[in-house]
């Protein structure tokens, strides 16, 4: 992974000389040895001083020079609006030196540490310091860093207390039974004193002790010169000895000796070896305040540890062994020799480097606010201090912009964006001002990206590029400013013209010997004004289309719609532009109108018509392409035909195109008087398009079939045909005209086949022939398969008026439906028999017929067909053997002719009389049958009326049980006896015992059976 260009992340603010600014004497000698930052407010920042002599100073820093107030307990000061830095105190610590200084803001202190004591002095240093007596040889002292999102253990829960207070705390103690040492139950009283007050922690390295310390201050409680009201915890345990540098963490105590770094415990106390040093290695332990880890030093070489002792990440590898190291997140500064470097945390990169002074300055110290701010940053020499200001996120990326930077840029966004210190608004305008320095620049494709990234950008931003102004949308234009990195939008055609003149200025002064920045890869590779302008339309088509799928304004959608559409002619894409015509879209016709008409887009145009309702303009469109299909097809594919032929071809399918796009119109339309003007046109090219339209259910509302008849050609009979058998078939329409009508249709049509098919000249036709067949359709078995079905089928046409049309045709099985139709049987025989000669359909209609006569008529035009013709023996003798039976022998004998040959008559004849001698024996047995069974049944009858009963006394009825005595009884077949009172309820089909007579009837042999 390549390092990132070195970036400005800090920029000078001021440096100042303490002693001169104090007001010391020049003769005094005044050595830095500790420093501390404490940001009070967005626009103040204390800076902490301590010296060699002991002395702590105390200014403040206003980078942007505007008065503020900064308050602490009961003291307010305000800066100067003319200097940034002011000197504000100082005090006098102790006769040694200040080894270092920790600001305790949450309750209000700073914490000093000299001649190995711990002073405790107010924020504003006006009260002077307090010495802890508790903690003596102290080398090394931290304040405890605690993650928000951890449950950390309090490390004085186990009671194991030393309290030192003020008066009222020694006071409350006395009355408690304790003195300055208290015991748990006491210690654990004066918690509960104290809860609700605000708490500070700290680790101190104290000889072979590590000391915790608790400081609490009481709340609604202002500090005095005796700094009542804060109260001091602390507890001990074993340490180790020759600790140079301590950090806490979370509830872990992570030390530096010469021997190497140990974790402790802070409620067991208990150590453990984290990794030793080699002997040449000085130890530094730095707390990482945000990430709530901690950094261990090993030479050049800074190990990223958690709470645990875990290392985390990679590592820091410097370029010198730091004497200083403070955190400013997501960096981390090292300072040694009046140099310090930034390094990236994640990337272990060095970012910047400034380097203060030269040669040999004595120790640097570099100190940034402890709460992990890190907005300033006081880097230190011997004898003087320089403050530095973090430069925003903002101004970053800005300065990069700047210097056109465009890869570092991206990376330098992506950095923040992880880290979360650039909000979403400011993620999106940075997309959205680094997209248009990339347009203008002529990387395209880049810049629509950025402009995809930007949640901000508003569509309507790149309408200047596309269509210049003043146009419909010019007053939906943001005008947002940006940070006026980029000249004005001006269409696309004059960024290239102008990037290309600047281009090529900018060769002509390499060529001079000039030095410019400009894109290497363009002086190599240098592009033609077309193939840019062709990548700058099809990265804002692709632009254009993703903003179609978000939510807009309806004026903004139009803009987009349109301009997308201006952006598809440009480059010819007609597929696109007919795709985005007929889709949903917010188009405006007006607009385009002109655009694709004079371009000769009209197809997109007639697409654009249908989308927004104009049926009327599109079908014209349609009609006026359809007519002149053969001069465009000429002048698009005049190369790719070589014949006559093919050129035909090609025409015929173009026509057919256009009339199947308006017949997509066409049936959704209920406007009468546009279909009919229409169909038309369509019918000459594609007679089913024609059809479709007509039939169709597509629309609201369905033509009136008296004025779609009266508008179609007569001469296109096929299309009559086929629209009034949608109407009988599908309609269900019962109109005696149109069934009239749709037989004498299909009766001249099937005329027309049979006339054709008996001449003698078609049959050398060939190919044309057989081409006006398939495509009229007029096969005469199919066309009078179709008059036949429907003349059988339906009752509600004339017959009469048919008839008249095919009376002196050929037709005469249709003749023989019609004859049917109208009752006339005889004509019905005589074309059956004798015209068609089909001997099973006239039997067949005599069997429908069903009399016997009809048999006989067909029998004597089978031996007297008149006209001059010869009997029809055989179908006589036929019709004789299969119907003989049922004919009354006496006329058939009359019937027969003398002429006729005996052999073929004899054997029928003989069968007849047979058959009649075996009729009249069958009738005979059949009523003798039938007397005997009727005679049994009177018999039977007679019997089950005479059959006797005996009542007594004890006899009841087998219903209500009640005695029978001399009442008037009955009795059911099944022998059980009810009163008559009974027997009017049960009725007599059904019998006391619950049998139903009519569904189960009894059975009992009659006399015929018995013998």
């Amino acid at each position: 992974m390549e390092a990132l260009r070195s970036k400005a992340v800090l920029e000078a603010v001021t440096d100042f000389d303490p002693a001169k600014l104090a007001g010391f004497s020049p003769a005094a000698v005044l050595t830095i040895r500790s420093l501390a930052v404490f940001r009070a407010s967005e626009f103040q920042t204390l800076i902490y001083v301590g010296t060699g002599g002991g002395k702590l100073i105390l200014f403040t820093l206003n980078p942007s020079s505007s008065p503020t107030t900064l308050s602490s307990s009961d003291h307010s000061f305000i800066c100067s609006q003319t200097t940034p830095l002011e000197f504000l105190r100082t005090t006098t610590i102790s006769n040694g030196v200040v080894e270092s200084i920790h600001v305790l803001a949450e309750i209000g202190i700073v914490l000093v540490l000299s001649s190995g004591f711990l002073f405790m002095v107010d924020i504003l240093l006006l009260l002077p310091s307090r010495k802890l007596g508790f903690a003596k040889e102290v080398n090394a002292i931290s304040k405890r860093v605690m993650r928000s999102d951890s449950s950390i253990s309090d490390p004085f829960g186990d009671g194991v207390v030393r309290a030192e207070f003020s008066r009222p705390g020694q006071t409350l103690l006395q009355k408690l039974g304790g003195g300055v040492r208290a015991n748990g139950g006491a210690a654990s009283k004066v918690s509960d004193l104290h809860r609700g007050g605000k708490s500070c922690f700290l680790a101190a390295a104290a000889g072979k002790r590590l000391v915790l310390i608790k400081l609490v201050l009481l709340s609604d409680t202002e500090l005095d010169a005796d700094y009542s009201g804060i109260s001091i915890f602390w507890k001990e345990f074993q340490g180790v000895e020759g600790v140079k540098s301590i950090s806490w963490i979370d509830d872990s105590i992570i030390v530096g000796t010469r021997e190497g770094y140990i974790l402790f415990s802070d409620v067991s106390g208990k150590g453990s070896v984290i990794f030793s040093l080699p002997e040449s290695s000085s130890p530094l332990v730095s707390s990482l305040v945000r990430s709530s880890n901690v950094l261990l030093l090993v030479d050049n070489v800074g190990v990223i540890c958690n709470a645990l002792g875990h290392p985390v990440g990679g590592s820091l590898i410097f370029q010198y062994v730091p004497e200083s190291v403070a955190d400013m997140h997501p960096y981390v500064i090292v300072a040694k020799d009046g140099r310090f470097d930034l390094y990236k945390k994640k990337t272990s990169f060095c970012i910047q480097s400034i380097s203060l002074a030269k040669g040999s300055v004595g120790p640097c110290i570099v100190a940034t606010d402890d709460h992990g701010s890190a907005e300033i940053v006081v880097f230190c020499t011997t004898y003087k201090v320089f403050c530095y200001r973090k430069v925003s996120p903002e101004e970053q990326i800005k300065d990069m912009l700047r210097k056109k930077h465009y890869k570092e840029t991206i990376c330098l966004l992506e950095e923040f964006e992880s880290e979360g210190d650039i909000t979403r608004q400011m993620l999106s305008f940075v997309h959205a001002q680094l997209g248009f320095l990339l347009l203008f620049d002529l990387h395209f494709e880049d810049a629509i990206d950025h402009f995809l990234l930007s949640e901000s950008m508003d569509p309507s931003e790149v309408f200047p590029f596309l269509m210049r102004d003043p146009n419909r949308w010019s007053h939906l234009v943001p005008r947002k400013r940006y940070w006026g990195l980029h000249p004005p939008p001006v269409p696309l055609e004059q960024v290239v013209d102008d990037r290309l003149m600047a281009m090529q200025r900018a060769m002509f002064l390499r060529k001079a010997g000039v030095d410019t920045a400009a894109d290497e890869d363009y002086f190599m590779n240098p592009p033609s004004r077309a193939d840019l302008l062709q990548s700058a339309i099809e990265n804002f088509i692709r632009y254009l289309c993703i903003c179609r799928e978000k939510v807009l304004p309806p004026f903004v959608k139009e803009g987009v719609d349109s301009l997308l559409m201006y952006l598809y002619r440009a480059l010819n894409r007609v597929h696109d532009m007919e795709k985005l015509a007929s889709s949903q879209n917010n188009c405006v016709v007006e607009e385009l109108e002109p655009l694709l008409d004079g371009s000769g887009h009209l197809r997109t145009l007639a697409f654009l018509y249908a989308n927004k309702g104009m049926l009327s303009k599109a079908l014209t469109i349609w009609r006026i392409l359809a007519r002149n299909y053969s001069s465009e097809l000429w002048k698009d594919h005049a190369s790719s035909v070589d014949s006559s032929s093919g050129l035909s071809l090609e025409l015929r399918s173009g026509q057919r195109v256009a009339a199947s796009e308006a017949s997509k119109l066409l049936q959704e339309s209920s406007d009468e008087m546009l279909v009919l003007e229409h169909v038309g046109w369509v019918a000459d090219i594609d007679r089913e398009c024609a059809i479709i339209v007509l039939t169709s259910e597509k629309r609201m509302n369905q033509l009136s079939p008296e004025n779609v008849i009266a508008a179609i050609d007569p001469k296109k009979v096929e299309i009559q045909q086929r629209y009034l058998q949608w109407l009988i078939e599908e309609q269900e329409s019962y109109d005696m005209q149109f069934h009239t009508l749709y037989a004498l249709s299909l009766a001249r049509s099937a005329i027309e086949s049979v006339e054709m098919d008996s001449r003698p000249e078609n049959h050398g036709l060939g190919n044309f022939s057989d081409v006006y067949a398939s495509d009229v359709e007029n096969k005469s078995v199919p066309i009078r398969e179709r008059l036949q079905l429907f003349l059988e089928a339906s009752d509600l046409y004339d017959p009469e008026t048919v008839l008249k049309v095919v009376e002196g045709s050929e037709l005469w099985l249709e003749k023989a439906i019609l004859y049917r139709k109208m009752g006339l049987e005889n004509l019905v025989l005589e074309i059956l028999a004798l015209k068609l000669e089909d001997y099973e359909a006239a039997e067949k209609y005599c069997a429908e017929i069903g009399r016997s006569d009809t048999y006989m008529q067909l029998l004597d035009m089978y031996l007297d067909p008149q006209d001059g013709k010869e009997p029809i023996l055989k179908a006589a003798v036929h019709l004789l053997h299969n119907h003989g039976e049922s004919l009354d022998p006496l006329q058939v004998l009359e019937k027969l002719s003398p002429a006729m040959p005996l052999q073929l008559a004899s054997d029928t004849i003989l069968r007849m009389l047979r058959a009649r001698v075996h009729h009249h024996h069958q009738g005979q047995i059949v009523h003798n049958l039938s007397r005997a069974i009727s005679l049994d049944s009177s018999l039977a009858r007679l019997e089950e009326r005479s059959r006797n009963v005996q009542i007594n006394d004890e006899s009841v009825c087998n219903s209500c049980h009640t005695r029978l005595g001399t009442k008037l009884f009955a009795m059911y077949p099944d022998d059980s006896i009810v009163c008559y009172k009974c027997y009017r309820r049960l009725g007599e089909s059904t019998s006391a015992r619950g049998r139903d007579f009519k569904q189960n009837p009894i059975f009992k042999a009659g006399w015929l059976v018995s013998r």
